[in-house]
């Protein structure tokens, strides 16, 4: 089976193409196309197809990871949206919580009153009311008062509707009533509601995601659509499937109804790539670092496992969104981040020169000192062997960028570039340690996955900063988050409120529950063409001590709840508290608030690459040259051997210092470390001088 995997980035479109048959994989990588993604997307998946002499008709699936939403909400660039609500309820998503971002700056981004998702003259109000604890009608829906706003809002130009009426998540009949009037009065517009959204109590997180899901939704519905009919005018008949930020695909159809599903969709795809090269190379414990040239992507897996956010972690540039999400972290570090002198301090990022004019040793018009510019001064990249050759790199421009920065700093030029790299690699540990240490895991017990074109460059000083002793490369890091679109299943999820306690549970209600919502994925799958016979479901819960504030997830059984797992799930909760925050009252009362399905159906997978022809140091060795590190507290050269990927032998143990270069990305093998190409291609880099704190 022939499958294509296409990841977009900020500066390039990346492009992976396996035959599952012989577990074959060639790469590729055109420019982005940012004004139109679907331009480079066509333009990758045809040029590739082409060069390898594959028809395009032969090309079964296409997995995508799109940033299409995350762009649209990073740059406020999403649709004029309205919301109808409540009556005596307009300002919920202005007001928010007594929470902020920072609670005592009297200088902080509140991006839902700074930037909101919706203009409050595009907020109508109706007469309903439903209250708790099962959703009863109190006030029933103005059906003239919908048709109303619905008229307002389609005159004022609005593109996209949101429905979010109180306490819906116990009875959506109010919001389904209400999504069919406004359908009939603007059968054009984009129409979501919370009930379909995010059905989950919480309302102002409840009302952001919803305004969330219509302030991108004809955005990604239009694009997704775009590009599977580009795909057919090409001759192809490959299923579309979209990377949701749950770490699942989705159909074409299933993501027009939820944008907000493919908020995290290239960033997860690059963490499922972390997981399955660490499968691939035997290792269950990785964190991933995937650098790019304006951010790095970080991600936790566990025995295997990817975790998942919690409720009070899902958030999207500031605003909160409670659908599911693998838990990962960014920040703006890269081979494009700006170094620069902010009131004295000395800082790296997050501005980036991006891909144009890009960092001085590019030529492309940079002026301004970034990492790249850095490592070219250290002697850490090849000018003649970057991205395989196809760009020179500009040494004297680099040169002449980190020696102002270095001037302003009233140090030498070395010690100028070196701390560019230490400031970076600094940034990046501590995200780490927020992902790790401040959850209570070790980092030492892990392997580093550094992939992305600067990972491999990087991935070794920040493992080392850690404590940790292993860093795993790749087969192609470069393209990694291509290739992890290519790891995993069609993933849905579907979720309800409880607000049940384990002492008093309503056996009948939870159960009936579980089935119903296994009976609504079922459906779904049906829908999708996918076999009842492969599918399989997770459950879970969101757990909680009477009276906290938050909850945490922890796994249901299957078939029938009974007493006898209600209190295994209890005592997994009992765990999970302990591992969290460091204790557990086991004899405090708990609360299930939320229950989850999760339906899961099988699809074609790369399960590893072919295997790395065997070579010989003296085939692979490019030079000898001077290469800059930090010895013994002095900065020393050390003439350090560049070596080709592609002509390095299987298996044997080769010692640093040393450069690979390969066309998507410089690895970096600083002194007293070591290092092994495996029969896939991965390289295992043992470092043998580890501080041995966190």
């Amino acid at each position: 089976m022939k499958l294509i995997g296409v990841d977009v980035g900020g500066t390039f479109t990346d492009v992976v193409l396996t035959n599952t048959a012989d577990d074959s994989v060639r790469i590729h990588k055109v420019p982005s196309t940012p004004h139109d993604p679907s331009i480079a997307v066509m333009r990758g998946v045809l040029e590739i197809c082409q060069r390898e002499a594959v028809p395009p008709h032969e090309i079964e699936i296409v997995f995508h990871g799109t940033t299409v939403a995350t762009n649209a909400v990073i740059e406020n660039k999403g649709c004029r949206t309205g919301l109808i609500t409540t009556e005596g309820f307009r300002d919920v998503v202005y007001i928010g919580r007594h929470q902020r971002p920072h609670h005592y700056s009297i200088k902080q981004d509140i991006p839902w009153q700074a930037r909101p998702l919706v203009k409050r003259r595009h907020i109508k109000t109706v007469p309903e009311r439903l209250v708790p604890p099962r959703g009863e009608v109190l006030k029933p829906l103005d059906e003239a008062a919908v048709r109303a706003a619905a008229a307002e809002l389609k005159a004022e130009g609005v593109q996209a509707v949101a429905i979010c009426f109180l306490f819906s998540y116990l009875n959506p009949e109010h919001e389904r009533r209400a999504k069919a009037i406004v359908q009939e009065v603007c059968p054009d517009i984009f129409v979501t509601t919370s009930s379909e959204t995010a059905p989950v109590f919480r309302e102002f997180e409840r009302f952001t995601t919803t305004l969330m899901n219509a302030y991108i939704g004809p955005l990604v519905r239009d694009y997704v659509a775009s590009l599977d009919t580009a795909l057919k005018q090409a001759g192809m008949r490959a299923e579309l499937r979209i990377m949701s930020s749950n770490g699942g695909m989705a159909t074409a159809s299933m993501i027009a109804t939820l944008p907000a599903s493919t908020l995290m969709s290239g960033l997860a795809a690059g963490i499922l790539g972390g997981a399955w090269v660490g499968a691939l190379t035997g290792r269950r414990n990785v964190i991933c670092l995937d650098i790019g040239g304006t951010s790095a992507d970080i991600g936790v897996v566990r025995d295997g496992q990817l975790a998942e956010a919690s409720a009070r972690d899902t958030m999207v540039s500031g605003y909160p969104v409670v659908i599911p999400m693998i838990d990962l972290h960014t920040i703006g570090a890269g081979g494009g981040s700006i170094a620069h002198v902010d009131l004295g301090s000395f800082r790296v990022g997050p501005m980036s020169a991006g891909a144009v004019p890009g960092p001085a040793a590019y030529a492309r018009g940079g002026t301004l000192p970034t990492v790249t510019d850095a490592n070219v001064v250290l002697g850490r990249l090849d000018k003649d062997n970057f991205l395989g050759a196809a760009m020179q790199l500009d040494e004297v421009a680099a040169d002449s960028t980190i020696q102002k920065l270095a001037d302003e700093l009233g140090i030498a030029k070395l010690d100028a570039a070196e701390g560019v790299i230490n400031i970076l690699n600094a940034n990046m540990a501590n995200a780490i340690r927020t992902m790790t240490v401040q959850k209570g895991i070790d980092p030492r017990q892990f392997a580093l996955v550094a992939s992305g074109g600067g990972g491999p460059l990087h991935g070794v000083e920040v493992a080392r900063s850690l404590g940790m002793t292993e860093v795993i490369v790749p087969p192609f890091p470069g393209i990694n988050s291509a290739i992890g679109l290519l790891t995993t299943d069609i993933k849905y999820d579907v979720v309800r409120t409880q607000f049940q306690t384990v002492a008093a549970l309503d056996y009948i209600r939870l159960n009936a529950d579980l089935t119903d919502m296994e009976t609504v994925l079922r459906r779904q799958f049906e829908r999708d063409g996918v076999a009842a016979s492969g599918v399989r479901y997770e459950r879970f819960a969101d757990a909680r001590y009477v009276g906290q504030g938050y909850e945490l997830r922890i796994a249901l059984a299957s078939g029938e709840i009974d007493e006898v797992a209600i209190a295994a799930a209890a005592a997994r909760f009992h765990d999970a508290h302990r591992q969290e925050y460091g204790h557990a009252f086991t004899d405090s009362p708990i609360e299930l608030v939320n229950v989850r399905v999760r339906g899961i159906g099988p699809l074609a997978q790369i399960k590893q690459t072919a295997a790395h022809t065997d070579g010989s140091i003296d085939a692979a060795l490019v030079r000898m040259s001077a290469t800059t590190f930090r010895i013994d507290g002095r900065l020393e050269e050390r003439q350090t051997a560049f070596y080709r990927k592609d002509k390095l032998p299987v298996g044997q143990q080769i010692s640093g210092p040393a450069v690979i270069v390969q066309t998507d990305t410089t690895t970096l093998i600083p002194p007293d470390c070591t290092f092994v190409v495996q029969q896939s291609g991965a390289i295992i880099i043992r470092i043998n001088d580890a501080n041995t704190s966190v």
